[in-house]
């Protein structure tokens, strides 16, 4: 968003329901403004052109100057990579998931079937204590998770990998616990432990003025936000993805993503003291616990 005086001049450009020059020129065509009058009015319009460069400069040299812009690299060791989900069996081979963006329900045959947000999800049976789950857009595979459960049933091991549409995929090794009585897949889990097989990169660019876009080489996300209140469509594998945002102060902003217009997760991007350090802790739907993501300058 432009510097406050560029927003000032404008409003009073907008309130003459023309541009000053030719303001000027209709208010001289009769005679009701002598030569000198016109000459001045000329010189007001220049003020005003100068003004608007002034603010626009101004504006772009604010955006520069952002500290979250630049160029961000992961680093798993500091990250606490925190996951949740919930399986339940409905009968007949039919289980509903919850990752945390709501209950998907499906037949376990290893079939892709429509999911919402603009996806399929298919489980397979590999064995009796390994099931493969695959997400899919438009017959593109967007995600593959082979799950292996533990000889007593409280643990399961994720192999999880994320294909995004260009750049390389990204594997996350999860361990789960229950933390919910369930048989076989059936139950609560809570992921104690994540390994990552490298770091992702993250840019952070200007935006329209005050702006910022943040793009994720992890997922193909692109997120473009302005602190004005409004909700700004994400570029996303899922669709109906929205996110506003609001700045705390200089090293800190609050994010609100909306899927559908339907309120899901809060996040809080936050530098360290030396601008060398991005945090952001991301509280997902009804996950008890944060996502919480350590990102060091490049």
């Amino acid at each position: 968003m432009p510097a406050v005086r560029v927003k000032h001049c404008e409003y009073h450009v907008q309130r003459l329901r023309m541009p000053c020059s030719l303001a000027a020129q209709t208010l001289c065509r009769v005679g009701e403004l002598e030569p000198n009058t016109f000459r001045e009015n000329k010189m007001l319009n220049r003020a005003f052109q100068l003004l608007l460069l002034a603010g626009l400069f101004m504006g772009t040299l604010r955006a520069e100057n952002n500290p979250f812009i630049g160029d961000w690299k992961l680093n798993p060791s500091r990250s606490q990579l925190t996951d949740q989900m919930k399986v339940a069996s409905v009968g007949a081979n039919k289980y509903t998931f919850d990752f945390g963006g709501g209950a998907e329900t499906i037949v376990v045959d290893g079939t892709d079937q429509s999911s919402g947000f603009g996806t399929t999800l298919s489980v397979t049976v590999e064995g009796p204590d390994s099931w493969k789950v695959v997400r899919k857009k438009e017959g593109r595979m967007l995600l593959s998770a082979i799950w292996k459960l533990s000889s007593d049933n409280n643990t399961l091991e994720d192999d999880f990998t994320f294909f995004p549409s260009n750049g390389s995929p990204t594997t996350v090794d999860y361990i789960y616990k229950r933390t919910a009585a369930g048989t076989g897949f059936a139950g609560t889990w809570l992921s104690k432990k994540a390994t990552m097989d490298s770091g992702y990169s993250l840019q952070v660019r200007p935006y329209e003025g005050d702006g910022l876009s943040f793009k994720y080489s992890s997922n193909g996300v692109i997120q473009n936000v302005k602190f004005d209140g409004g909700d700004y469509s994400m570029v996303a594998p899922i669709e109906g993805y929205t996110s506003s945002a609001r700045r705390v102060n200089e090293r800190t902003l609050e994010i609100t993503y909306k899927v559908n217009g339907k309120i899901g997760d809060t996040q809080t991007m936050e530098l360290s003291s030396d601008l060398k350090t991005l945090t952001m802790t991301r509280h997902i739907g009804r996950k008890s616990e944060p996502y919480i993501e350590v990102f060091e300058r490049q």
